[in-house]
């Protein structure tokens, strides 16, 4: 019985991690959830076009972002990193970029963090639903958050 139960428990977390999670109770000063404490994990706060990068429960690094356009909003809510890639082109309804860096899947659908080459106007909404980074913030995050971090879009 034992067994059986551990392996039920297994495959529910195995099931979970790989999930974007709900979003969880805000008890941190900038609105974090309840994975603020411990570990690694990604902020976006959409109104402040900001993006902070936590560790144990302590801001390591804080970039300005451009999330999406009114016509085009960045989804809301809790996530996980589960796909990168260094360099990937980039295609949809009214844009086709080549080499876009950094790129970190958070949400089925295209949704990802990555580096803008072709823009500087950060801190303003202007993307097609992704969060745009300047370049060496997203270097920088891409190789400091692992597959499975958390990404908290508020």
């Amino acid at each position: 019985m034992r067994k059986l139960l551990a392996a039920v428990v297994a495959t529910i977390l195995l099931f979970a991690a790989s999930e974007p999670l709900l979003a969880g109770s805000s008890d941190a000063e900038h609105g974090a959830t309840r994975y603020a404490r411990r570990g690694k994990w990604i902020e976006v706060v959409i109104a402040e076009q900001r993006l902070i990068a936590w560790e144990n429960g302590r801001m390591i690094m804080s970039t300005p972002v451009s999330t999406g356009a009114r016509s085009t909003p960045t989804p809301r809510g809790t996530f996980r990193i589960y796909s990168k890639y260094v360099r990937q082109r980039m295609r949809g309804p009214g844009y086709d970029l080549p080499n876009v860096p950094y790129v970190m899947y958070f949400r089925r659908g295209g949704y990802a963090l990555h580096g803008a080459y072709w823009h500087t106007d950060f801190g303003q909404p202007r993307s097609h639903g992704c969060v745009n980074l300047p370049i060496t913030a997203a270097a920088w995050l891409y190789h400091w958050a692992p597959h499975g971090t958390v990404v908290v879009i508020q």
